[in-house]
């Protein structure tokens, strides 16, 4: 399929043709690469930005029964939802097992719903490479919401944070020693934190746990351009559904706070900035590696520096200068 034809069909809510678009720009291929750079240029901005919702929390939380029954919840309402769902790479083999559709198996046939799950390959931030532009591929399709479910792998997640509107921490009961081993970097970066499994005989577990979290958000610094009441923690189940509708009332609240403040367009300018310098980190370190004479002295120096024979600042230092000579 050319670009032009992809782009078209694309556009119109084709999903076959966002498939395959997604594959393109996941592919690490060189030609294929300048293809979905294409393509991406080719891409209008959405008449009216969306709204995306960075989800996390540990494994075993229930992410993906929250995001199952959440999600219907909005197509039910008539929204069009994408969710970008990232498994964890096996750091061996690459490998992952990228079961969140199968656990997603009636919003995985909704019409109005479309799930892709992506492997991390080993990206820092717990989203995949490529994860941003697959954003822009879906608002392209029509999603008007976007979830992004990260691998859960704590205070790394902060890249998360650089292309989403809204973070949303999903949290299971607990006590006293569970809530201290929950970092305070993601906590701090959270606008809503959920806790989940608010039912049966741990209903009144959630929310004893609700209210030790609401209490530490309390002592934490204040945010610029946080209205007022964020962030906040609530209680949900995703079993019986209770809370959802509230969740998605605080994240819609929270939206239109930050629209009318500017927060909203200040946030999306500062998102774009941060991927333009990840952007260039990330080529320079592919060219970097990718120069064979650049690799001999690499090999050279990691060489001596385990030998102790070097420091590695110094050794760092040499490469650069190689590859980017000081003026």
């Amino acid at each position: 399929m050319d670009l032009e034809t992809m782009s078209e069909r694309l556009q119109e809510g084709d999903r076959r043709a966002l498939a395959r678009a997604i594959t393109l720009v996941e592919s690490s291929r060189k030609d294929d690469r300048k293809r979905a750079l294409a393509l991406l240029e080719r891409l209008p901005a959405p008449a009216k930005p969306g709204i995306r919702i960075g989800l996390t929390g540990t494994p075993g939380v229930g992410k993906s029964s929250f995001i199952e029954n959440f999600g219907l919840r909005l197509t039910e309402q008539g929204h069009k939802l994408a969710v970008l769902a990232v498994d964890p790479s096996s750091a061996r083999s690459g490998g992952s097992i990228l079961g969140d559709k199968t656990r997603m198996e009636h919003l995985s046939r909704d019409a109005r719903a479309f799930i892709r799950p992506s492997p991390s390959q080993s990206s820092l931030g717990g989203v995949g490479r490529r994860t941003r532009e697959t954003i822009a591929l879906v608002e392209a399709w029509g999603a008007d919401v976007v979830l992004v479910e990260t691998v859960g792998v704590g205070q790394s997640e902060t890249m998360v944070a650089e292309m989403t509107d809204i973070f949303v921490l999903l949290l299971a009961p607990a006590g006293g020693d569970e809530l201290q081993g929950v970092k305070r970097g993601i906590m701090e970066m959270a606008d809503i934190l959920l806790v989940n499994k608010a039912d049966g005989d741990l209903k009144a577990q959630a929310v004893r746990t609700c209210a030790d979290y609401a209490g530490a958000l309390r002592l934490l610094r204040a945010r610029p351009g946080d209205p007022k009441g964020y962030p906040m923690a609530a209680t949900v189940s995703a079993m019986t559904g209770d809370g959802l509708d509230d969740a998605w009332s605080a994240m819609t609240t929270l939206a239109e706070k930050r629209r009318e403040s500017g927060a909203w367009d200040h946030n999306r300018a500062s998102q774009q900035l941060a991927w333009f310098n990840h952007c260039v980190t990330a080529g320079l370190t592919a060219r970097l590696e990718s120069d064979q004479a650049i690799k001999t002295l690499r090999d050279s120096l990691v060489t001596e520096v385990k030998n102790g024979d070097i420091t590695p600042e110094t050794a760092a230092d040499r490469l650069l200068d190689r590859f980017v000579p000081r003026t």
